[in-house]
């Protein structure tokens, strides 16, 4: 096995992780749950332009916190006749993209799952972006909100709610779905909103990160890779901190949204892939999330592969999510 530029595969088993986690970290947390759950959601589901025989394809828009209305896509089963209600999965997209093309979905659809597939606010989909801060919205989503005071204002805290408001929303709104047999996975980006979205909504099942981004920030800065999706993290320091005299409380600020911190609520059985080349998203940021999970998990570990999807990936999440197939039905509606 080749060396890691990173920490040695042993050594990544108990790392820790670097980003100091706030002091009211739960509070912060546990207050944006209250404020999602308040909401008027008002549900929305439009037929799509795209449809196929054996699946039912609508675009799902709800309303999320700060009022922004927030889009999926959603593919569920022609009814076949069953009684009873069948797994669903959620799927989260990479940084700056969108939730992709239906016709990628499909191979859940024909197993049985619902299939949503959100799309991020403001990035390449049709989700609405009005978070109202003030200072840097330039370079990236990490970074935006950092400026203002309060750090309820932080991008991504509402992106994280819109993942759990989401997974909510598949299991509570549709009947065809059996709320005790859903799974959540992505890439990048989309893995570290399957690790977030597992944490704040508790009856998750299964969770298939890929790679998650959005993780331990201060290690990534500190070992020289804030490239990126991660440049922001260096180029904010360069506009607003130039001598790091605020290193502390802007890497504390960011543990807010740091996924790694979050873990340790997640309940679902997870399977984390990993590839050591990954230079975007190191493996040290990837496992100080993953050691943080108290439940069943395992890895699979690509020794070859940088920041993409490994040949035979997308097959082995595949049959890990369709445990999902063999469970009883456990939902009441």
């Amino acid at each position: 096995m080749p060396a890691t530029f990173d920490l040695p595969l042993h050594k990544l088993y108990t790392y820790a992780g670097t980003n100091p986690r706030p002091m009211d970290f739960d509070a912060y947390w546990d207050r944006g749950l209250v404020q999602m759950r308040g909401l008027d959601a008002r549900v929305d589901l439009r037929p799509a332009e795209f449809q196929v025989p054996f699946a039912r394809c609508h675009h799902l828009t709800f309303t999320g916190v700060g009022g922004a209305r927030v889009h999926a896509k959603l593919l569920r089963p022609v009814d076949s006749g069953r009684d009873e209600p069948g797994p669903a999965i959620i799927r989260f997209h990479p940084y700056a993209g969108s939730s992709g093309d239906w016709s990628s979905m499909l191979h859940y659809v024909a197993l049985g799952f619902s299939v949503a597939a959100l799309d991020v606010r403001g990035q390449g989909g049709r989700s609405e972006d009005i978070t109202p801060i003030r200072g840097n919205t330039l370079r990236g989503h990490i970074v935006r909100g950092l400026c203002d005071e309060d750090p309820e204002h932080l991008f991504y805290r509402q992106v994280f709610l819109d993942a759990a408001q989401l997974a909510g929303i598949v299991m509570d709104h549709l009947d065809e779905v059996d709320a005790s047999r859903v799974a959540v996975t992505g890439m990048s980006q989309g893995g570290g909103l399957a690790l977030v979205c597992a944490a704040l909504e508790p009856r998750v099942r299964l969770a298939a990160p890929i790679a998650p981004f959005l993780s331990d920030y201060q290690r990534v800065y500190e070992i020289d890779l804030a490239r990126d999706g991660y440049a922001q993290l260096q180029e904010y320091f360069r506009r607003f901190d130039p001598l790091h005299e605020r290193e502390v409380e802007i890497f504390t600020k960011l543990g807010y949204i740091d996924v790694q911190h979050l873990c340790d609520r997640i309940q679902a059985k997870v399977l984390l892939s990993v590839s050591l080349m990954d230079t975007v998203c190191p493996p040290s940021t990837q496992f100080a999330a993953y050691n943080k999970i108290t439940g069943p998990k395992s890895t699979l570990v690509y020794p070859d592969y940088a920041h993409e999807t490994p040949l035979g990936n997308a097959d082995r999440v595949m049959q890990f999510v369709s445990e999902l197939l063999r469970m009883p039905t456990g939902a009441t509606k």
